[in-house]
Protein backbone atom coordinates (compact mmCIF):
# COMPACT_ATOMS: atom_id res chain seq x y z
CA UNK A 1 0.00 0.00 0.00
CA UNK A 2 1.27 3.64 -0.97
CA UNK A 3 1.34 6.24 1.49
CA UNK A 4 -1.22 8.94 0.77
CA UNK A 5 -1.67 12.55 1.72
CA UNK A 6 -4.31 14.79 2.06
CA UNK A 7 -5.88 16.11 -1.01
CA UNK A 8 -5.87 19.52 0.29
CA UNK A 9 -2.33 19.79 -0.02
CA UNK A 10 -2.63 19.70 -3.96
CA UNK A 11 -4.66 23.14 -3.55
CA UNK A 12 -1.33 24.89 -1.55
CA UNK A 13 0.50 26.81 -3.72
CA UNK A 14 3.81 26.71 -2.16
CA UNK A 15 5.64 29.86 -0.93
CA UNK A 16 8.35 31.11 -3.65
CA UNK A 17 10.66 32.97 -1.49
CA UNK A 18 12.63 36.20 -2.77
CA UNK A 19 16.21 34.42 -0.83
CA UNK A 20 18.73 32.82 -3.32
CA UNK A 21 17.79 29.41 -2.12
CA UNK A 22 20.33 27.45 -0.16
CA UNK A 23 22.62 30.60 0.83
CA UNK A 24 22.67 32.28 4.24
CA UNK A 25 21.90 36.00 4.69
CA UNK A 26 25.93 36.81 4.91
CA UNK A 27 26.62 34.83 2.40
CA UNK A 28 24.52 36.79 -0.23
CA UNK A 29 26.34 40.02 1.72
CA UNK A 30 29.82 38.75 1.19
CA UNK A 31 28.89 37.89 -2.69
CA UNK A 32 27.85 41.48 -3.09
CA UNK A 33 24.30 40.63 -4.19
CA UNK A 34 21.56 43.42 -3.93
CA UNK A 35 18.64 41.40 -2.39
CA UNK A 36 15.73 43.74 -3.17
CA UNK A 37 13.14 40.70 -3.39
CA UNK A 38 11.69 40.21 -0.33
CA UNK A 39 10.47 43.37 1.22
CA UNK A 40 13.25 43.70 3.86
CA UNK A 41 14.96 46.23 5.34
CA UNK A 42 18.28 47.35 4.01
CA UNK A 43 19.26 48.49 7.43
CA UNK A 44 20.32 46.26 10.29
CA UNK A 45 18.67 46.35 13.96
CA UNK A 46 19.44 49.52 16.28
CA UNK A 47 22.33 48.47 18.51
CA UNK A 48 20.02 48.32 21.45
CA UNK A 49 18.44 45.75 19.47
CA UNK A 50 21.47 43.46 18.99
CA UNK A 51 22.60 43.91 22.65
CA UNK A 52 19.15 42.40 23.96
CA UNK A 53 19.28 39.23 21.24
CA UNK A 54 23.20 38.85 22.91
CA UNK A 55 21.75 38.97 26.68
CA UNK A 56 18.72 36.65 25.51
CA UNK A 57 21.12 34.40 23.82
CA UNK A 58 22.79 32.80 26.66
CA UNK A 59 19.70 31.26 28.12
CA UNK A 60 18.76 29.30 25.25
CA UNK A 61 18.84 26.21 26.97
CA UNK A 62 14.77 26.97 28.41
CA UNK A 63 11.76 27.66 26.91
CA UNK A 64 10.66 30.91 26.34
CA UNK A 65 7.72 32.43 27.97
CA UNK A 66 4.54 30.91 26.87
CA UNK A 67 2.61 34.04 27.49
CA UNK A 68 5.61 36.66 26.16
CA UNK A 69 4.52 38.71 29.01
CA UNK A 70 6.88 41.42 28.63
CA UNK A 71 6.26 41.92 25.22
CA UNK A 72 2.76 41.98 25.47
CA UNK A 73 2.81 44.81 27.69
CA UNK A 74 4.96 46.71 25.85
CA UNK A 75 3.04 46.74 22.60
CA UNK A 76 0.03 47.23 24.72
CA UNK A 77 1.61 50.16 26.25
CA UNK A 78 2.58 51.44 22.75
CA UNK A 79 -0.88 51.34 21.87
CA UNK A 80 -2.65 52.68 24.76
CA UNK A 81 -4.81 48.95 25.02
CA UNK A 82 -5.14 45.90 27.50
CA UNK A 83 -2.25 43.30 26.80
CA UNK A 84 -5.48 40.60 26.44
CA UNK A 85 -5.89 42.25 23.52
CA UNK A 86 -2.67 41.70 21.89
CA UNK A 87 -1.86 38.12 20.18
CA UNK A 88 1.85 37.44 19.50
CA UNK A 89 2.90 35.30 16.41
CA UNK A 90 5.90 33.73 14.59
CA UNK A 91 5.43 36.43 11.80
CA UNK A 92 2.20 37.64 10.89
CA UNK A 93 1.10 35.09 8.46
CA UNK A 94 0.98 32.46 11.33
CA UNK A 95 -2.10 34.70 12.43
CA UNK A 96 -3.29 34.85 9.22
CA UNK A 97 -3.06 30.88 9.07
CA UNK A 98 -4.46 30.55 12.79
CA UNK A 99 -7.40 33.01 12.06
CA UNK A 100 -8.35 30.61 8.65
CA UNK A 101 -8.21 27.28 11.25
CA UNK A 102 -10.02 29.13 14.02
CA UNK A 103 -12.57 30.75 12.36
CA UNK A 104 -13.23 29.00 9.34
CA UNK A 105 -14.00 25.15 8.54
CA UNK A 106 -16.08 23.45 5.27
CA UNK A 107 -19.14 25.56 4.15
CA UNK A 108 -17.52 29.07 5.31
CA UNK A 109 -16.36 31.68 3.02
CA UNK A 110 -13.46 34.18 2.97
CA UNK A 111 -12.70 37.12 0.37
CA UNK A 112 -9.66 38.82 -0.33
CA UNK A 113 -8.72 41.07 -3.09
CA UNK A 114 -5.96 39.03 -6.01
CA UNK A 115 -2.82 39.88 -6.31
CA UNK A 116 -2.49 39.97 -3.07
CA UNK A 117 -0.32 38.40 0.04
CA UNK A 118 0.89 35.01 -1.03
CA UNK A 119 -0.27 33.55 1.61
CA UNK A 120 -3.66 34.33 1.25
CA UNK A 121 -4.40 31.26 -0.99
CA UNK A 122 -3.35 28.83 1.75
CA UNK A 123 -6.23 29.52 3.77
CA UNK A 124 -9.09 28.18 2.68
CA UNK A 125 -7.40 24.52 1.56
CA UNK A 126 -6.16 24.55 5.00
CA UNK A 127 -9.43 25.42 6.73
CA UNK A 128 -11.69 24.16 4.26
CA UNK A 129 -14.08 27.01 3.68
CA UNK A 130 -14.25 28.79 -0.25
CA UNK A 131 -12.17 31.01 -1.26
CA UNK A 132 -13.27 34.32 -3.11
CA UNK A 133 -11.13 36.41 -4.70
CA UNK A 134 -11.74 39.95 -6.16
CA UNK A 135 -9.46 41.59 -8.72
CA UNK A 136 -7.86 44.98 -8.00
CA UNK A 137 -9.12 47.74 -9.64
CA UNK A 138 -5.98 49.64 -10.95
CA UNK A 139 -3.89 48.18 -7.99
CA UNK A 140 -5.98 49.10 -5.50
CA UNK A 141 -8.87 47.12 -3.68
CA UNK A 142 -12.23 47.36 -4.71
CA UNK A 143 -13.89 47.20 -1.70
CA UNK A 144 -17.52 48.22 -2.83
CA UNK A 145 -16.79 44.48 -5.24
CA UNK A 146 -15.62 42.72 -2.00
CA UNK A 147 -18.62 43.83 0.24
CA UNK A 148 -20.76 42.17 -2.45
CA UNK A 149 -19.15 39.27 -1.97
CA UNK A 150 -20.00 38.69 1.77
CA UNK A 151 -22.87 36.51 2.90
CA UNK A 152 -23.96 34.84 5.98
CA UNK A 153 -21.27 32.25 5.15
CA UNK A 154 -18.37 34.48 5.53
CA UNK A 155 -16.43 34.10 8.36
CA UNK A 156 -12.90 36.28 7.17
CA UNK A 157 -12.21 39.52 4.76
CA UNK A 158 -8.61 40.32 4.32
CA UNK A 159 -7.53 44.07 3.53
CA UNK A 160 -3.73 43.72 2.69
CA UNK A 161 -2.99 47.63 3.18
CA UNK A 162 -0.51 48.91 2.23
CA UNK A 163 -1.27 45.81 -0.58
CA UNK A 164 1.53 43.40 -1.24
CA UNK A 165 2.64 43.76 -4.02
CA UNK A 166 1.24 46.61 -5.84
CA UNK A 167 2.40 48.76 -3.12
CA UNK A 168 -0.76 50.54 -3.20
CA UNK A 169 -2.44 52.26 0.07
CA UNK A 170 -6.28 53.01 1.33
CA UNK A 171 -6.94 55.90 3.19
CA UNK A 172 -8.65 55.41 6.48
CA UNK A 173 -11.48 56.88 5.97
CA UNK A 174 -12.08 53.90 3.04
CA UNK A 175 -11.38 51.53 5.76
CA UNK A 176 -13.75 52.80 8.00
CA UNK A 177 -17.01 53.24 5.37
CA UNK A 178 -16.05 49.13 5.28
CA UNK A 179 -16.50 48.42 8.49
CA UNK A 180 -19.23 50.20 8.75
CA UNK A 181 -21.17 48.35 6.24
CA UNK A 182 -19.48 44.72 6.61
CA UNK A 183 -21.83 42.62 8.42
CA UNK A 184 -20.95 42.41 12.29
CA UNK A 185 -20.32 38.32 11.94
CA UNK A 186 -17.51 39.04 10.03
CA UNK A 187 -14.00 39.29 10.97
CA UNK A 188 -12.16 42.09 8.91
CA UNK A 189 -7.97 41.22 8.78
CA UNK A 190 -6.41 44.66 8.22
CA UNK A 191 -3.07 43.40 7.16
CA UNK A 192 -0.84 46.24 7.67
CA UNK A 193 2.85 44.61 7.55
CA UNK A 194 4.11 48.50 5.36
CA UNK A 195 1.92 50.40 7.45
CA UNK A 196 4.52 52.68 8.42
CA UNK A 197 5.90 53.70 5.08
CA UNK A 198 2.69 55.03 4.00
CA UNK A 199 2.32 59.19 4.16
CA UNK A 200 -1.66 59.29 3.41
CA UNK A 201 -2.81 58.60 7.30
CA UNK A 202 -0.84 58.80 10.42
CA UNK A 203 -0.03 54.98 10.77
CA UNK A 204 -1.83 54.54 14.37
CA UNK A 205 -5.06 55.45 12.75
CA UNK A 206 -6.61 52.15 12.01
CA UNK A 207 -5.94 51.53 16.02
CA UNK A 208 -8.78 54.22 16.87
CA UNK A 209 -10.91 51.84 14.13
CA UNK A 210 -9.86 48.95 15.63
CA UNK A 211 -11.31 50.23 19.24
CA UNK A 212 -14.73 51.38 17.25
CA UNK A 213 -15.38 48.42 15.88
CA UNK A 214 -15.05 44.44 18.08
CA UNK A 215 -15.04 42.46 14.21
CA UNK A 216 -11.88 44.65 13.28
CA UNK A 217 -8.12 42.68 13.77
CA UNK A 218 -4.70 45.08 12.90
CA UNK A 219 -2.68 42.79 12.18
CA UNK A 220 1.52 44.30 12.09
CA UNK A 221 5.16 42.88 12.09
CA UNK A 222 8.47 43.31 13.38
CA UNK A 223 9.97 42.17 9.82
CA UNK A 224 9.71 45.19 8.35
CA UNK A 225 10.20 48.24 9.57
CA UNK A 226 12.08 47.48 12.57
CA UNK A 227 14.60 45.41 10.59
CA UNK A 228 13.85 41.48 12.61
CA UNK A 229 12.89 39.60 8.94
CA UNK A 230 15.45 37.02 10.46
CA UNK A 231 13.08 36.50 13.60
CA UNK A 232 10.23 36.43 12.87
CA UNK A 233 7.46 38.14 14.79
CA UNK A 234 4.29 39.36 14.12
CA UNK A 235 1.27 40.81 16.23
CA UNK A 236 -2.27 41.55 16.09
CA UNK A 237 -4.38 44.01 18.05
CA UNK A 238 -7.82 42.29 18.19
CA UNK A 239 -10.57 41.26 20.91
CA UNK A 240 -9.57 38.82 23.85
CA UNK A 241 -11.93 35.95 21.76
CA UNK A 242 -9.52 36.18 18.76
CA UNK A 243 -6.46 36.04 20.41
CA UNK A 244 -7.84 32.94 22.33
CA UNK A 245 -9.02 31.41 18.92
CA UNK A 246 -5.64 32.08 17.55
CA UNK A 247 -3.62 31.00 20.54
CA UNK A 248 -5.64 27.28 20.71
CA UNK A 249 -4.89 26.11 17.46
CA UNK A 250 -1.11 26.94 17.08
CA UNK A 251 2.32 25.01 18.55
CA UNK A 252 3.00 26.44 21.99
CA UNK A 253 6.21 28.37 22.08
CA UNK A 254 5.44 30.05 18.66
CA UNK A 255 7.33 33.28 19.59
CA UNK A 256 11.00 32.07 20.45
CA UNK A 257 13.08 34.11 23.17
CA UNK A 258 15.12 35.72 21.53
CA UNK A 259 12.21 37.17 19.34
CA UNK A 260 10.77 38.60 22.31
CA UNK A 261 13.71 39.87 23.54
CA UNK A 262 14.76 41.76 20.30
CA UNK A 263 10.92 42.80 19.69
CA UNK A 264 10.61 44.00 23.10
CA UNK A 265 13.60 46.13 22.42
CA UNK A 266 12.35 47.54 19.10
CA UNK A 267 9.48 48.85 20.05
CA UNK A 268 10.94 51.28 22.48
CA UNK A 269 12.82 52.92 19.61
CA UNK A 270 10.20 55.02 17.44
CA UNK A 271 12.84 57.70 16.70
CA UNK A 272 14.67 54.85 15.04
CA UNK A 273 11.27 54.04 13.53
CA UNK A 274 11.11 57.35 11.92
CA UNK A 275 14.51 57.92 10.66
CA UNK A 276 14.09 54.10 8.61
CA UNK A 277 11.03 55.51 7.54
CA UNK A 278 12.17 58.68 6.26
CA UNK A 279 15.15 57.12 4.36
CA UNK A 280 12.76 54.56 3.13
CA UNK A 281 10.89 57.24 1.57
CA UNK A 282 14.21 58.71 0.19
CA UNK A 283 15.19 55.98 -1.70
CA UNK A 284 11.38 55.07 -2.73
CA UNK A 285 11.45 58.75 -4.84
CA UNK A 286 15.27 57.73 -5.90
CA UNK A 287 14.09 54.85 -7.53
CA UNK A 288 10.22 55.64 -8.73
CA UNK A 289 11.86 58.94 -10.49
CA UNK A 290 14.32 56.49 -12.00
CA UNK A 291 11.59 53.56 -13.16
CA UNK A 292 10.25 56.73 -14.65
CA UNK A 293 12.75 57.83 -16.72
CA UNK A 294 12.88 54.33 -17.99
CA UNK A 295 9.70 55.08 -19.26
CA UNK A 296 8.22 52.68 -16.46
CA UNK A 297 5.34 53.81 -14.44
CA UNK A 298 5.04 52.21 -11.39
CA UNK A 299 1.97 51.98 -9.06
CA UNK A 300 2.06 54.93 -6.69
CA UNK A 301 4.01 52.96 -3.90
CA UNK A 302 2.88 53.53 -0.36
CA UNK A 303 5.55 51.14 0.98
CA UNK A 304 9.27 50.03 0.66
CA UNK A 305 9.16 48.39 -2.33
CA UNK A 306 7.91 49.14 -6.22
CA UNK A 307 5.37 47.36 -8.17
CA UNK A 308 6.67 47.55 -11.71
CA UNK A 309 4.60 47.12 -15.07
CA UNK A 310 6.86 45.97 -17.41
CA UNK A 311 4.71 46.24 -20.67
CA UNK A 312 3.50 43.31 -23.05
CA UNK A 313 6.98 43.34 -25.36
CA UNK A 314 9.11 43.01 -22.60
CA UNK A 315 9.43 39.49 -21.02
CA UNK A 316 9.20 39.33 -17.17
CA UNK A 317 11.81 36.27 -16.97
CA UNK A 318 14.08 37.64 -18.70
CA UNK A 319 14.61 40.75 -17.40
CA UNK A 320 14.42 39.09 -14.20
CA UNK A 321 17.33 36.52 -15.45
CA UNK A 322 19.01 39.75 -16.43
CA UNK A 323 18.86 41.22 -13.09
CA UNK A 324 20.15 38.63 -11.44
CA UNK A 325 23.08 38.05 -13.37
CA UNK A 326 23.85 41.39 -12.66
CA UNK A 327 23.62 40.57 -9.20
CA UNK A 328 20.52 41.87 -8.24
CA UNK A 329 17.61 39.94 -7.12
CA UNK A 330 14.17 40.51 -7.62
CA UNK A 331 10.84 39.01 -7.70
CA UNK A 332 8.50 38.15 -10.54
CA UNK A 333 5.24 39.44 -10.89
CA UNK A 334 3.78 35.57 -12.34
CA UNK A 335 4.32 34.05 -9.21
CA UNK A 336 2.73 36.98 -6.85
CA UNK A 337 -0.53 37.21 -9.45
CA UNK A 338 0.76 39.95 -11.93
CA UNK A 339 2.15 38.35 -14.66
CA UNK A 340 4.28 40.98 -16.21
CA UNK A 341 5.64 43.21 -13.77
CA UNK A 342 8.25 42.18 -11.03
CA UNK A 343 8.42 43.70 -7.00
CA UNK A 344 11.68 45.68 -6.36
CA UNK A 345 12.31 46.58 -2.81
CA UNK A 346 14.22 49.70 -1.90
CA UNK A 347 18.12 48.70 -0.72
CA UNK A 348 20.20 51.70 0.33
CA UNK A 349 21.55 54.18 -2.66
CA UNK A 350 23.96 52.04 -4.02
CA UNK A 351 21.79 49.14 -4.34
CA UNK A 352 19.02 51.49 -6.00
CA UNK A 353 21.37 52.72 -8.40
CA UNK A 354 22.62 49.20 -9.71
CA UNK A 355 19.35 48.29 -9.30
CA UNK A 356 18.32 50.94 -12.00
CA UNK A 357 21.35 50.67 -14.14
CA UNK A 358 20.86 46.93 -14.32
CA UNK A 359 17.18 47.35 -15.31
CA UNK A 360 18.33 49.91 -18.18
CA UNK A 361 20.32 47.18 -19.78
CA UNK A 362 18.27 44.78 -19.08
CA UNK A 363 15.26 46.84 -21.32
Amino acid sequence: MTVTFAQKLAQIPGYQAGVPPGKAPEAIAAEGIAQLASNESPFSPHPAVVEAIGRAAAAMNRYPDPSAALLRRRIAERFDCDPGRVALANGSCEILLAAALALCEPGAELVYAWPSFSIYPYLAPLSGAREIRVALADYDHDLDAMLTEVTAATQLLLVCNPNNPTSTHLRAARIEDLLERVPPHVTVIVDEAYVEFQLDDDPDVTVDLWRRHPNLVVLRTFSKVYGLAGLRCGYALCSPQFRAAVDAVRQPFSVNAIAQAAAAEAILHQDDVAARVERTIVERVFVDEGLSELGLEAAESQANFSWVPLGDDRGEAEVVAALAEAGVVVRPGTPLGGPGHIRVTYGTRGENKRFLKALEQAL
